[in-house]
């Protein structure tokens, strides 16, 4: 089977999804396609902040009704180190902006519901997705149910992920990446548990521990571990004993613990690749960039990438105009970098390296304690936590 579109798109995540929802509301065709099932896509747990200008494209997309409903709003993130108590740092105080704690999975179900409704082409389980011509007239080819297909496409957006097919698409004499990785992963378990009031990240010499938000009684904890663990070497009663004893003592016994309804180690590494723009491919998301959970901005990363790319692509066929194609890598690579030094930086902060000396601990204990006293320090972290603007 073959069929004609304007964009095709390859990946069904949140970056995809959007993406196709976005230029159908500027009137611009789309097909999606990705490799696995959509309830293997909404299986997967990510990540749960928002920063304000991703609530108002969800806003302005009209996807914001649940996320208003369920979603919990916050003014700030908190932080806690050394057995002192927390401080918070006040983002709406500083910026006078809000930000959101909202499951990746329920942004993708919103997703699909939207794309759904209004008629939306998403095939999934398709095997051996390729893509051709990215320097010409673009095409993907896949196999669906043992039967070939082809789409023929003006462009192609590639959404699907650090291990898609998008980025391995771009020549390695075309193509440069910047990679580092960390000694160390994050344990995550998730609890039907009402959640403690703050996005709290702790940082202690036993490791790095962080709570997080998904819903009235939703709850997402974190704690360091060695990328040589296991899940089954957490049992909920060890993993609960050492988050709280990373915990200020009042933070701890506020905490209130439950069955882990999920639980899953993920190691931390930061990559870009550079350009984001190949020919007529375009890379969006993980594709292109992978950060550190730090600092809370890789799915916030993706609809930033994914906003530019849908007013690029409407200017391209409402006006003719190429200005937003020929600009979105070094656009979209600027925000990138931005989120990927502030990951790195809190990364470093908070976290304990196994090479770390006792200076080296002293040296972070410092920094936050200027960090807790200085207005100044205060409104830059609070200026780049809740979100940069979009560049116009």
């Amino acid at each position: 089977m073959q069929w004609r579109t304007q964009v095709g798109i390859v990946g069904a995540g949140p970056a995809g999804l959007l993406l196709s929802h976005l230029l159908h509301l500027r009137g611009v065709e789309s097909i999606v396609v990705e490799r696995t099932s959509r309830a293997h896509v909404l299986a997967r747990i990510r990540a749960g902040v928002l920063e304000a200008g991703t609530v108002a494209v969800l806003r302005e997309a009209g996807l914001g009704d649940r996320m208003d409903r369920e979603g919990k709003p916050h003014e700030g993130v908190a932080i806690a180190w050394a057995g002192r108590g927390r401080f918070l740092i006040d983002t709406r105080r500083f910026t006078g902006k809000e930000m959101m704690a909202y499951g990746q999975t329920a942004i993708t179900e919103d997703l699909f519901a939207a794309r759904d409704a209004a008629g939306g082409h998403i095939i999934d389980e398709a095997e051996g997705v390729a893509l051709h011509r990215v320097t010409g007239a673009p095409f993907i080819t896949f196999d669906k149910e043992g039967a070939p297909h082809r789409i023929d496409c003006d462009f192609i957006a590639g959404c699907d992920g650090f291990h898609g097919v998008s980025r391995q698409t771009i020549p390695a004499a075309v193509l440069r990446t910047f990679e580092k990785s960390y000694p160390f992963g994050w344990l995550g378990i998730m609890s039907e548990t009402p959640p403690y009031p703050d996005i709290c990240y702790v940082h202690h010499r036993r490791g790095f521990a962080l709570a997080s938000q998904r819903g009235p009684n939703l709850s997402r904890y974190y704690v360091q571990c060695d990328l040589s663990d296991t899940v089954d070497q957490w049992p909920d009663d060890r993993f609960w004993s050492e988050f709280k004893a990373r915990c200020p003592q009042e933070m701890a016994q506020s905490i209130v613990t439950g069955p882990s309804i999920e639980k899953s180690i993920a190691p931390l590494r930061s990559f870009v690749a550079e350009p984001m723009r190949h020919g007529n491919l375009f890379l969006a998301g993980d594709a292109a960039h992978i950060v550190p959970p730090t600092g809370a901005k890789g799915l916030n990363l993706a609809v930033s990438d994914v906003w530019y790319l849908a007013r690029a692509f409407a200017a391209r066929y409402e006006r003719g105009e190429t200005h937003y194609l020929d600009s979105y890598s070094e656009m979209a690579l600027r925000r990138v970098w931005g989120a990927e030094r502030l990951s790195w930086w809190l990364t470093n902060l908070l976290h304990r390296f196994p090479d770390e000396s006792e200076f080296d601990e002293r040296m972070k204990e410092d920094q936050l304690e200027y960090l807790r006293c200085s207005p100044h320090a205060q409104a830059s972290l609070a200026e780049q936590y809740v979100g940069l603007p979009f560049e116009s």
